[in-house]
Parts: structure tokens; sequence; C-alpha cells
């Protein structure tokens, strides 16, 4: 089998198709979305492709036939009609305040104006600029244009920790795109792509006209490798990779159609062949793990998430859901759905083991307050549940809460609150990518959490003994029957009440039974 070159970062679709690169063949898509519309946006995480997305239908529009020779959309498309391109990208660079913004807008309306070769009234504000622009266009060439916008949104969510500049800059970015609606007899094909998918009544006010297919079944997988992609396109790289291993790290990913890979992850597994959290780190969501943290929010719940549509479709700047935003950062996705009378809710989930332990690692320092000791901690705990030696676990739990510092406690409000504690254990656990599953649910009840490790089942109950009388994690462990599930198995099951002191802030409890 031909191996080819990795595509690592490269979002020009002449240099992928011209050069001896990997190319997963996305035009299908491509065609079905100009046949049926002529306006869209889509909302993706970073490093998914959606770049690479908005350079290909440059090309297809302006009529770069080569390019596309072999490719499905190839002998469907009218090549000898060209349309004139109009590229707005704000993916590069960071800007911090209104002037910014519009300076650099005015910018990018120059380089556009020089590319056609069409002049503007130079005395014409931003949104009077692009619409001539738009209008001069379409006359100067005679067929209507196409307006492709790459990071719509990237100006507002580098400033999310300011909300005056990100009201600033939503303002400023509402004035621009609104101009597309009000050209709409001058354009073609309007595309809009970003990692948010921004309240359209904040940043698109008035432009109804866009098909939001961010949530359409029919374009799950628009952007990222399919599992077919992965076994065809890149059959020669599998060598020597454990397919399940490599599916269970980096698939899941899915927007109510078929699952995807993500495609930076896969991409630098091919070339480095080690399993790691690549995606991840190329962006730590320190703003989201503060938000997270400020809210109090249950961690374990982040394993099942339910949230209605409109939960999800209200995103800004000044309404910010911890779920929403981490459905559209791509730490959660969709795991079914369900309509509820007239409300439609999702439930949803991590995609894939990489995302589960990076995120809660983040979430641990975060709730710790001393990323270091939360690294010492992980260690430690995974050579712990090897050794199976309980006075070692309840020694590591009494450690792990007492290195949180005391001024992190009184500085952090969900520190006060009951579910602290169970957070901090089920990221600590949730962090080494172990097989978990928090709220376990059984006959006549739910267990706080459930690990299936070294061929153990290890049944966990957290307590705050403020609430409860002291003893009561583990008897209703036993009370409950939450080991009858697993008996089956045959294997070890270890019952484990942890209890804690709100007030005096440390462990105050460890039973274990072994049945």
């Amino acid at each position: 089998m031909h191996r080819r070159k990795l595509p690592i970062g490269i979002q020009t679709f002449a240099k992928i198709r011209g050069e001896d690169f990997y190319y997963v063949d996305k035009t299908d898509f491509i065609r079905r979305l100009i046949d049926e519309g002529s306006q869209y946006f889509l909302s993706r995480p970073r490093r998914f492709g959606k770049s690479l997305l908005i350079d290909t239908l440059a090309e297809l529009f302006a009529g770069n036939e080569p390019l596309f020779r072999g490719l499905k959309i190839h002998p469907h498309w009218d090549w000898s009609t060209r349309y004139p391109v109009i590229r707005i990208s704000f993916a590069e660079g960071m800007l911090q305040s209104r002037e910014a913004l519009d300076a650099r807008i005015a910018d990018l309306l120059r380089i556009n104006r020089e590319a056609l070769a069409v002049a503007v009234h130079p005395d014409l504000d931003i949104a009077g600029a692009f619409g001539e622009l738009i209008r001069k266009t379409h006359a100067h060439y005679g067929q209507r244009v196409v307006v492709l916008v790459d990071e719509y949104d990237k100006p507002i969510l580098d400033n999310l920790n300011d909300r005056d500049t990100a009201r600033s800059l939503r303002d400023g970015l509402r004035n621009l795109y609104s101009v597309i609606k009000g050209s709409d007899a001058h354009i073609r094909f309007a595309f809009l792509t970003g990692v948010s998918k921004f309240s359209k009544v904040s940043i698109f006010s008035g432009l109804n006209n866009l098909r939001d297919i961010t949530v359409s079944s029919d374009y799950s997988a628009v952007c990222g490798y399919t599992g077919q992609d992965v076994e065809t396109v890149f059959a020669p790289e599998l060598e020597n990779l454990d397919r399940d291993r490599v599916r269970d790290w980096y698939n899941g990913y899915n927007w109510t159609g078929e699952a995807v890979y993500n495609p930076f992850d896969l991409l630098l597994l091919f070339q480095e062949r080690e399993f790691r959290s690549w995606w991840f780190e190329t962006g730590t969501p320190t703003f989201l793990v503060d938000l997270l943290n400020a809210r109090g929010y249950f961690t374990p719940d982040l394993a099942g998430v339910r949230a209605s549509e409109a939960l999800l479709s209200t995103f800004d700047v000044d309404s910010m859901s911890p779920e929403a935003l981490l459905w559209q950062s791509g730490y959660l996705t969709f795991t079914g759905s369900r309509r509820i009378g007239a409300r439609l809710e999702y439930s949803l989930g991590y995609p894939n083991l990489e995302v589960e332990s990076a995120l809660n690692d983040a979430l641990l320092k975060g709730l710790m307050g001393d990323p270091m000791q939360a690294e010492r901690a992980v260690s430690r705990l995974y050579d712990v549940l090897v050794s199976g030696d309980f006075e070692a676990l309840r020694a590591h739990i009494e450690a792990l809460f007492a290195a949180i510092p005391h001024q992190w406690h009184d500085g952090h409000p969900i520190a006060r609150y009951e579910g602290f504690y169970a957070s901090v254990f089920y990221s600590h656990l949730a962090a080494l990518g172990l097989d978990l599953t928090p709220e376990d649910s059984g006959n006549q009840g739910r267990i706080d959490l459930t690990l299936k490790f070294n061929s153990r089942i290890w049944l966990f109950e957290f307590k705050v003994v403020e609430l409860t009388p002291e003893g009561r994690a583990l008897q209703q462990i036993k009370d409950r029957g939450y080991a009858d599930k697993y008996r089956a198995t045959g294997q070890p099951i270890h019952l484990i009440g942890i209890e804690f002191s709100r007030e005096r802030r440390t462990l105050v409890g460890f039973e274990v039974e072994t049945v």
C-alpha cells in the first residue's frame, strides 16, 4: 500500500491535492449543500477541518477543475461557470478591542477588493463597504458572489474572560454579518464556520436565512474522519496499531448522525505512533475550567449530561451555560436525543478517552488549586490501585484533600458544595483514563461511582457527615444491593464507603468490604 504524506495542519486544498498528501473526499457533502440551499452556518470544535472545507468551497466555485479530478463532485459540476469569491477569516492573531476589529475587517475588505479588482467608495463605513463590494463584484463579473467566512467567532472567544470587550467585538461582527442578508440578491452561496454557536439574536440578528447544519444528521461527518475513511484512505497507516484502542482514544464525535474521529489527533497518532492527548494539548481550556469551578459543577455529571435544544442554542457573552460551552468546544458530544412533548432533549457525554482523561486532569488541577500536587497525586493513585492496598488508598485520599490549600477553600465557592469531594475524587480517577461509571444505576438506586480495574469491581459511595450520620456510606451500598449486578462477573467486588467532613475539610470515614 502506498503511504502518502500526512496533512498535519495543512488547510490549503490546492496544496493537499497538488502534492502527495492523504485526502478524505468531502465533496459529496459539498454537492448536497449546494443543491439544497445557498446560505449556511456550521459550528465545529477547533482543528476539525473547517478551514480546509472553506478552502475547498473557494476552489470549487472558482472553477479550478484540475484539483477535483477523481473526486465525487467532479462529473456533477459545471466547470464552465466561475464565481467570484469573497473570503473573510479571523483565524490569525488576537483582537482585543473594537478598534482593532474594525481595522482588521477594513484590511480584509481591502484584500478582497484588490484580489477581485473592484473599486469601493473610500468614505463608506464597514457595513457600507462590505455591501458595495458584494454588489459591485456581482456587476463586474456578471455572476453572483460566493461569501465564505472562517472562524467567524474567534474575536469573541479570545475575549470571553473580559465581558465588556467581548460584547463590543460581538456588536462589531454583527454589523459585518448583517450585510449578508441585505445582499441576498447578489449572493450565490454563503458559508460561515466557527467553534461556537452563538444565539442568532445576539450575533446573527435578522440573519434568519442562514441554515444551521451544526446538528443536522446528514452533515454530522462533513468534518472529521469516519470509520470507513480511516479503514480505506489511511489503511497504510494502521499497521501495528490496535484498532479498538484507536477508536477508544479518538473516535466518538457525533452531531446526531455518523460518528467521526478527530482528524488532528489521528494524523498525529499516525506520525508519532503514540497515544496522547494531541488535540487537547493544543489549547488548554482555562476559561472553561474556571467557569465550571466557579459554578460548583458536579464533575461526575459530565459523563451523562441532559440538555434541551434551547439551552444549547442560547449561547452568548452574557449567557453561557457550562453544558453549551462544553458541547460547542468539543468536550462533550451527542449520545442520543428524545422528544418530550414539544421539547427536544439531548443526552451528551465524553466523545472518547482522550477528552475524558485530559479534561478531568485539567479540572482536577483547578479543583485542587495546585497543578503540581495534582500531577503527583494521579501518579500515586495508579500505584495504589494496582497494589489493591486499601490502607494505602485511605492514606492517599487523606493526603489528596490535605494537599488542597486552606486559602483555596476560602476563596473558591465550589469548596462549599457537598459535591466538591466527590468531584475531586471522580476527576482524580478519570484523569487516569480508567473505566468509570458515575451514578451507576441498580435495582434500588444509584451508586456514586463504579470503577472496573485490574480484574476487580470497585463501588464507591460518598457522604458528607454534616448531612448524614457517620457510617452510612458503606451501609447504603450493602442495604441497596449495589453489588448484585456485578456478582455474575466472578470478579472481586470492593464496597468502599467514603465520608468527608465539610467543616473539617478532610476524610473522616473510610470503610471497605469485599464480596
